[in-house]
């Protein structure tokens, strides 16, 4: 089978991975999900001892539901927000005492005991379709979205109850909003109280958003979508906040969480304390109170606010104010089981992201990049952060708050081997770890279970016992070993990787058309210590190229004043990046032909790519530009503003970080390709450079792609769209196919 093929078929080789694991209060079994084998795109629930490592399905899709996925709107959205392009089940909760789970397959809702066993069963008390379905903690009821009302229906029987109803056309309950969702990482929009007897839930008003429609041309007879995108300078939705609870019968009265709005218009993370899943693990032994973070429109304020869930009072605890941006962390805010509140903020020391436990400083270890919480439990805090100096390398750290001892839970003896420095996550709960390691060792996730997990007495070891690993049954790759060099280039030190043929003798002194294969933009990394990030640049170097990638100034892991230089441009600086790097390449390894360079992205890397040909064609000869944005004006509020400010503000910026402007001569082959589904980067973004390169005189190529969005996922397409690529490069720079 072919690597297009292969690589198409299994989803980028990520079907049969586990993943969405949930681990039980003692630490003794533990739920994820995973295909029955690398094609099996029909995901099942798993359930597995810790101590003798028995698997078994707890659910499997073709026995308990459909054999046909027909998807709710709803779920599509929240699907395509979150980038799953997995079937079957792909989601699921489970209630405290991890006795009880909650799914959904093609809008219906479905439980099954975690104990006993046993079949799933339907809730027939549910109203389809049902979205988003969330367990009580004490396992009895599921909360959900039908039709935009929030519903409350028991599991065991006693009906089901509408909370909350719209009150308005474009009103929603309990779901994120497009925002939250594609910018925010909050995919949610309700969250039950820890003892069962409420819920918050997100209101959302969808009028203030512009109305925008997407069509397919190639079905003339089908109805426009219509879908409200916030685009940069426009209105965004109006998101309000309330408590609802399950007292009495029928609808709820909202106990509005009420907080200045309109000087903090965006909720970015909601939650309780108390175990009411905020951002992390909260096991606050007070009384559970509402917690959540909102940010300002310009993003230099951030507020993490808790709220009386009986009156709705708000206190503001912490405030992080920047003159560029406030970067929203993930997971946090979260709880010690002392109650103490742990964030990641600003600190003593500037352009660098802190850990703070009860307001002190307490991490990362001298130098690391920090970036993310993971999760906390009793004292213990689970964070991720990158070695100095390593910004491709992902490491975990265990914090114990009451010593503050600090200890690395990733090393290669406890994370099933390899030479390290990989690419590592992790969940924590009840002494349980569960790590999955990515590196350069293998294609693919190793899963490790490690048990009794706790900082080491000399606070530098970690106390663990190894409990076996979760096979994943993901194919890998038909390639050879990527031939990786890492290095860092230029006087800037971008963090750079070359990849050449399998089947290149460097003494052949041959040199090689440069395949620059990028991402180049914020909150992306290309150039990671793990070998599945360059199967596909490894294929594109067995047609003949050497494939070089480069993370420059705005891409993550480097640090704070990296990501900050492209404040206020887009383009200048990432374009330099790429241009720094190439050039010291071509200078380091001496096999790259610099009069046979070409470029390919996607998303950002389609806008870069599309930049590089128009602005540079001194250097660049040939580019492929995927779902470019094009055009910030059409781009999101909450991403397009952060960087560059409204339109109304800053027209400059939005100038020098157009595609549509600074072209240069001579004019260079360029491949557009973008779905008509897109609802993220529209194709407007394709049209409208196509149509100022045909006034300009500029031969190029659209390749639009009929019922695609902004993941071009459908099996045909994704395979294909390789091919295609590798021919019009080889067209476009006048290479020869290699027999490689």
């Amino acid at each position: 089978m072919s690597f297009p093929r292969q690589q198409a078929r299994t989803r980028r080789f990520t079907i049969g991975v586990p993943r969405a694991f949930q681990i039980s209060p003692d630490g003794r079994r533990m739920a994820f999900l995973r295909g029955r084998d690398g094609e099996d795109a029909a995901t099942c629930l798993w359930i597995r001892d810790a101590d003798s490592g028995h698997e078994r399905v707890a659910a499997d899709p073709r026995t308990v539901g459909t054999g046909d996925e027909d998807l709710p709107a709803e779920e599509r959205a929240r699907r395509e927000r979150l980038r799953e392009t997995g079937g079957g089940i792909v989601s699921y909760t489970v209630d405290a005492a991890f006795s009880r789970a909650a799914f959904t397959l093609s809008g219906r809702l479905y439980t099954v005991d975690l104990n006993a066993g046993g079949a799933p069963r339907e809730v027939a008390d549910a109203v389809a379709p049902v979205v988003d379905p969330a367990i009580s903690p004490q396992g009895g009821a599921a909360a959900y979205v039908s039709g935009g009302a929030l519903h409350v229906v028991g599991l065991d029987g006693g009906g089901d109850r509408v909370l909350a109803e719209p009150d308005g056309d474009d009103v929603t309950w309990g779901l994120a909003e497009f925002i939250a969702a594609e910018e925010m990482s909050r995919y949610r929009g309700l969250w039950w109280a820890p003892d069962g007897s409420a819920l918050l839930a997100a209101r959302v008003d969808d009028a203030p958003v512009d109305r925008w429609t997407i069509s397919d041309p190639a079905n003339p007879g089908a109805a426009a979508q219509t879908t409200a995108y916030p685009a940069a300078g426009t209105g965004d939705a109006d998101v309000r906040l309330a408590v609802l609870s399950l007292d009495g019968d029928g609808a709820a009265e909202p106990r509005w969480i009420d907080w200045d709005r309109a000087a903090l218009p965006y909720l970015a993370r909601a939650g309780w304390t108390g175990g009411g899943g905020a951002a992390g693990s909260a096991e606050d032994s007070g009384a559970p109170e509402v917690v959540f973070t909102a940010q300002s429109r310009d993003q230099r304020t951030l507020v993490l606010m808790r709220a009386d869930a009986g009156t709705g009072r708000v206190r503001r605890e912490r405030t992080e104010t920047d003159p560029a941006w406030v970067e929203i962390m993930p997971g946090v805010p979260a709880f010690t089981a002392g109650g103490e509140t742990v964030w990641i903020g600003g600190g003593e020391r500037d352009a660098h992201r802190v850990l703070l436990v009860g307001g002190r400083e307490a991490g990362p270890a001298d130098g690391c990049y920090l970036r993310s919480g993971a999760d906390v439990v009793g004292a213990r805090v689970l964070y991720s952060a990158s070695p100095a100096g390593s910004p491709g390398e992902v490491g975990l750290w265990l914090l114990d708050t009451r010593t503050g001892a600090t200890a690395r839970v990733d090393a290669p003896e406890t994370a099933g081997g390899g030479s390290g420095g990989g690419v590592v996550a992790g969940r924590l709960r009840g002494g349980t770890l569960v790590l999955q390691r990515r590196d350069m060792d293998s294609y693919g996730v190793r899963t490790v279970v490690l048990t009794g997990v706790g900082v080491g007495a000399d606070g530098g070891t970690v106390a663990a016992e190894e409990s076996g690993g979760v096979d994943s049954y993901a194919q890998v790759p038909d390639l050879p070993r990527p031939d990786v060099r890492f290095w860092a280039a230029g006087e800037r030190r971008i963090p750079a990787a070359l990849v050449l043929p399998s089947w290149y003798d460097p003494d052949s002194h041959v040199r090689l058309p440069v395949l620059m294969d990028p991402y180049g933009g914020p909150h992306a990394q290309r150039v990671v210590r793990s070998r599945s990030a360059y199967s596909t640049s490894q294929w594109f170097a067995d047609q003949g190229f050497a494939v070089l990638i480069a993370d420059g100034r705005g891409t993550p892991g480097v640090g704070v004043e990296w990501e900050r230089a492209v404040h206020g441009d887009l383009a200048a600086p990432v374009l330099e990046d790429q241009v720094a790097a190439l050039h010291d390449a071509a200078a380091r390894f001496g096999c790259l032909d610099l009069d046979r360079v070409a470029i390919r992205g996607w998303s950002f890397g389609g806008f870069l790519a599309a930049l590089a040909v128009l602005r540079r064609p001194e250097v660049f000869h040939a580019a492929v530009a995927g779902a470019p944005v094009t055009d910030w004006h059409l781009y999101d509020t909450h991403y397009t503003e952060r960087y560059l400010g409204t339109p109304q503000q800053r027209p400059d910026a939005y100038v020098r970080s157009s595609a549509l402007e600074g072209w240069a001569d001579p004019a260079r082959p360029l491949m557009l390709i973008h779905g008509l589904a897109d609802d993220n980067v529209v194709f407007a973004h394709t049209q409208r450079l196509s149509s100022a390169l045909l006034a300009a005189g500029r031969p190029h190529s659209v390749l639009p792609l009929s019922g695609i969005t902004h993941m071009a996922s459908e099996e045909t397409t994704a395979e294909n769209l390789l091919l295609l690529q590798v021919e019009f490069l080889h067209r476009s720079l006048g290479a020869h196919r290699s027999e490689g």
